[in-house]
Parts: C-alpha cells; sequence; structure tokens
C-alpha cells in the first residue's frame, strides 16, 4: 500500500512540474496577506538564487533617458517577465519563489518618494491570485539609484525545487 501511495505521490509529482512543492510551508499574518511571514523549506530541496532584475526599456532607442523605462508599475511588470522567463528556463515559476528582495528608486514625480502602490499593482497580478496562490516573504527598501538611468525597479529572487535524486 505504502508504494502504491509513493507512486502516485511521485507521478502527479511529475505531471505538474509547475506546481510549487507541497511540502513547502509558508505562513501568512491574515489569509489575505500578499506576502508569507515565513518560508520553510525541508530537506531535499535545492535553492536557486536568481540574481538582481531590471526593467527592458519600453522604447529600446531611448534607453539612456529615464522616460524610457516607464514608471514603476511598468517597469515592474518588466522586471516580473524577465524573472518568469528566468524561472522557466529552469523549469521553475513563480509558485516555486520563496523569497523576493525588491529595490525601488524615489519616483521623482512623486517627490522622490517609492511608488509602493505602483510596484505592488503589478505584482499583485502574479502573486495571490487564484491562478498562483503563493506568495513569498518579501522584503521591499527603497534606495537612492540603480544602476541605469530611469531604472525604478529592481527585483532579486530565491526560488526551490526538489532535488533530483542522487
Amino acid at each position: 500500500m505504502k508504494a502504491i501511495l509513493a507512486a502516485a505521490l511521485a507521478a502527479s509529482f511529475i505531471a505538474m512540474p509547475a506546481m510549487a512543492a507541497p511540502d513547502v510551508s509558508r505562513t501568512y499574518a491574515t489569509p489575505d496577506a500578499i506576502i508569507a511571514s515565513t518560508v520553510t523549506v525541508p530537506q531535499g530541496y535545492e535553492t536557486i538564487y536568481f540574481s538582481g532584475a531590471t526593467a527592458s526599456p519600453v522604447t529600446p532607442a531611448t534607453a539612456t533617458t529615464p522616460a524610457a523605462y516607464g514608471n514603476t508599475e511598468v517597469q515592474t511588470e518588466s522586471v516580473l517577465a524577465r524573472l518568469e522567463a528566468a524561472l522557466a528556463i529552469q523549469g521553475l515559476t513563480f509558485a516555486d519563489v520563496v523569497k523576493m528582495t525588491v529595490f525601488l528608486v524615489g519616483d521623482p514625480a512623486k517627490e522622490g518618494k517609492m511608488d509602493f502602490a505602483g510596484m505592488m499593482a503589478a505584482y499583485r497580478k502574479h502573486f495571490g491570485t487564484p491562478a498562483q496562490p503563493n506568495r513569498p516573504s518579501r522584503s521591499t527598501v527603497q534606495v537612492v539609484s540603480l544602476a541605469g538611468p530611469g531604472q525604478l525597479v529592481e527585483i532579486e529572487i530565491v526560488a526551490v525545487r526538489r532535488a533530483p535524486p542522487q
């Protein structure tokens, strides 16, 4: 009976590689919290660290100007698209992300304050949705600047997956 149950569990895991591992534990301060308070990853998982990603210019011909990248919401959407593609290369999805750090530059259009609401508008499309209910632990900080002129958002993530059998 145990062998049948183990085989069924293994088959379901193989058949659904885009789903986050069910034994990664996440706790939330409230059921509708947009970030996890804690994430616990059990033994038998490997950790994949993704370098910080910044937005692609909306208008590449003017990539040296701040307007080329758009506002915080547009940039966050661009960064998340880049990270989603990087995850896919590893056979992962946003459901596998356990930690996220968001760096926001103060937006000149918002008197130098970070546009947290703009970042959240894009973030909510990808995390805590019916299609992708998993939410990572996350820190969001305001920084003075990023590497390129006009870049307002940089995001780095950490994802996990079940380690391959040895």
